[in-house]
């Protein structure tokens, strides 16, 4: 009886040592914009690494940031969409770096289904999204940095617009109280919004656009958060969001849009996660990628 019993515990005691090596996972929480990225990089970084089990949880980057200042949750990298979510949301209590490692910048997307498509060009779009008969989607600015930026777009296409020729006058004000049915918590959820037609146009980032084949409207260089010679410019357009917790508020200023990353302070798998870093900003490695993927 004696033995029989050793025998029956051995399963026991190796599937909990099993459960119990966490040395291989890497917790990756990131933006939504990201999540194809992610999965290519993540790809890549397993065939050196065979070993590693990735998990990863897409959100709105400011989200991001809050499992771990609300819910105190852990994750070994935090990647932002905006450098300014961990700058102003985890350091110094929750992260010391914050590495820059991609740009983007804001366009329309749309596909061959979207009303008025043939006809969209980028003097008639603030028209064009406007019209009764167009329905438009956004992610929530208190959630996702593309939400804010969109806000931040239309703030600054109301000023370069005005007084042009060929271009409806227009305030922000009309862009956010039509359509509000359609905000969500990141932007990468109005894809399918927009694959089933349910609306016709998206303000996004071009690098999803271009990883899902959609057709997408360029907008100038002074309005899209593109372009780093333009920042000066980009930084007359200010809006509040929520902060890191219930009750605070956090002011946003139009900059070139730049991706980021920080390992927190409370990683389990540091050294792992230094790895991946590694590798995120190898010009031969994670950079090639990100280029091939729009970034």
């Amino acid at each position: 009886m004696r033995k029989s019993t050793r025998y029956l515990l051995i399963p026991c005691i190796l599937l909990a040592s099993c459960q119990q090596k966490p040395e291989n996972r890497l917790v990756v929480f990131h933006a939504g914009s990201l999540s194809l990225p992610m999965k290519a990089l993540a790809d890549s970084f397993s065939a050196m690494y065979p070993k590693t089990q990735f998990r990863m949880e897409a959100a709105g980057s400011v989200d991001c940031a809050r499992k771990i200042t609300e819910l105190g949750r852990s994750c070994d990298i935090l990647a932002s969409a905006d450098y300014l979510v961990i700058d102003e949301l985890l350091i110094p209590e929750y992260a010391s770096d914050n590495r820059p490692f991609a740009v983007n910048s804001m366009v329309i997307a749309y596909t061959g289904e979207s009303r008025r498509a043939e006809q969209i060009n980028s003097h008639n779009w603030p028209a064009v999204l406007l019209s009764p008969d167009v329905c438009y989607g956004r992610s929530d600015p208190h959630a996702d940095p593309c939400g804010y930026r969109t806000l931040l777009t239309l703030q600054l296409a109301e000023l370069y617009y005005s007084g042009k020729a060929g271009t409806m006058p227009f305030k922000v004000s009309d862009f956010t109280e039509k359509d509000t049915r359609f905000i969500r918590p990141k932007e990468v959820d109005l894809l399918a919004l927009l694959g089933n037609h349910a609306i016709d146009y998206i303000f996004i980032y071009k690098s999803v656009a271009l990883q899902h084949n959609l057709r997408y409207l360029e907008l100038p260089p002074q309005i899209n958060l593109g372009d780093r010679s333009l920042a000066e410019q980009y930084a007359r357009a200010t809006l509040t969001v929520r902060g890191s917790s219930p009750g605070d508020s956090l002011k946003v200023t139009g900059t070139p849009i730049t991706y980021s990353f920080t390992i927190p302070h409370n990683a389990e798998n540091p050294q792992l996660a230094k790895e991946f870093a590694r590798f995120l900003t190898d010009s031969l490695g994670g950079q090639k990628i990100l280029r091939a993927m729009g970034q």
